[in-house]
């Protein structure tokens, strides 16, 4: 074996950091054992829809079987016809005896599809913790109770978000996108987040309507793409904690063509670059497969096991850790995959300029600022 001093400092690296990653997944989803004094406090909970996906009700009906003393849900929308109110509609004759009810509502301006829709419903929720969550999340009954526990807990934490698996899939694309998320996304996610730099990812977030306005509030993430990481980071310079609940979500992946989950993948890797180009520029280091040279300098023919190692804690603990044993074939199968893929799309992530989502085409600009493409 021939040991050089660069190829030893890479292969370390990326051995911590999947290890590190991991172990924060755990950590992030433990049970906790203090408990909250008194009653827990009431939550609007914000979704924002548009179309009605094949997965949507169900996905839905999970926030109308919430356990949560005292929570109502607002669903916006920004069309009149929208598919998605027909689904709501039913639901609300399902579910008469909780407080929910469907905003349409003109979209103010911003080029932000997403938070556009938020800012149209904001101004109806009646109470002042606000639980953003998106329309393919599907969550069990304890989650907008240990959400609002885990904020109530301390005054210090200004927003609460979770950790989410996916889950679905059935073709290549869709499966690639359940390890990705699995892993990759939820190691990266969750370990600068417990380190104290906030990594939101905005399919769940809970905070304070009256703190966030006087941070400036939806205004300030108008015209940015990722609002979820500027949002945290909102609450974060202002000297407020960002912390993660226990209760794991799942995110819902349809049976994405892998041309969908490409594209998909190369518009997050896009707003990876724009607001943080360094940490972009180091990205093949979470990766054992882009490493194995490096490795092969350091351990020679055991740099195989050194990669199938760091994939295994990686990609299939946390499966075991959230999924339990159901489709652990899938990170089993597709781990060199993916990091194949993830590779191909950090190659790619430069040469792009705009992105496609919820209908309209977008030009990125630095820090995610958006601009519509005329």
């Amino acid at each position: 074996m021939f040991l050089n001093p660069l190829s030893l400092l890479l292969v370390s690296l990326t051995t911590g950091w999947n290890i590190l990653g991991t172990a924060a997944v755990l950590a992030a989803t433990k049970p906790r054992t203090r408990r909250l004094v008194g009653a827990l406090p009431p939550v609007t909970v914000l979704k924002p829809l548009c179309g009605a996906d094949p997965d949507l009700r169900a996905n839905l009906e999970t926030f109308f079987l919430q356990d949560h003393p005292e929570y109502e849900l607002l669903f916006g929308v920004e069309r009149p016809d929208d598919p998605a109110i027909s689904v709501v509609t039913d639901l609300l004759a399902a579910y008469p005896h909780v407080r929910a009810r469907v905003i349409a509502h003109v979209p103010p301006r911003g080029e932000n599809p997403k938070v556009r829709n938020l800012r149209g419903i904001l101004p109806h929720a009646s109470f002042d913790l606000v639980l953003l969550s998106d329309s393919n999340v599907r969550a069990p009954r304890s989650y907008v109770s240990d959400a609002a526990r885990t904020i109530a807990l301390d005054p210090s934490i200004g927003l609460v978000t979770n950790v989410f698996v996916g889950t679905g899939g059935g073709t290549l694309g869709g499966d690639l996108e359940c390890v990705q998320l699995t892993g990759f996304c939820a190691g990266g996610a969750a370990l600068p987040t417990m380190l104290g730099d906030a990594a939101v990812v905005g399919k769940s977030m809970l905070l304070s309507r009256s703190v966030f306005e006087s941070l400036g509030g939806f205004a300030r993430v108008a015209d940015v793409l990722a609002e979820d990481f500027v949002i945290g980071k909102m609450f974060q310079h202002a000297g407020y904690r960002v912390v993660i609940a226990r209760t794991v979500l799942e995110n819902i992946v349809g049976e994405l063509p892998f041309g969908a989950f490409f594209d998909r993948q190369l518009r997050w890797s896009m707003l990876r670059l724009r607001l943080r180009p360094a940490a972009f520029v180091l990205e093949p280091l979470t990766s054992p497969l882009a490493m194995l040279p490096f490795a092969w300098a350091v351990f020679g023919a055991f740099s195989l096991a050194w990669m199938v190692a760091l994939l295994l804690v990686r990609d299939v603990v946390p499966w075991l850790a959230l999924h339990g044993t159901r489709d652990v074939t899938k990170p089993l199968s597709l781990s060199v995959a993916r990091d194949l893929a993830a590779l191909a799309v950090w190659l790619a992530t430069p040469f792009r300029r705009h992105v496609s989502w919820r209908g309209c085409r977008l030009r990125v600009g630095r820090g995610t600022a958006v601009y519509a493409d005329e």
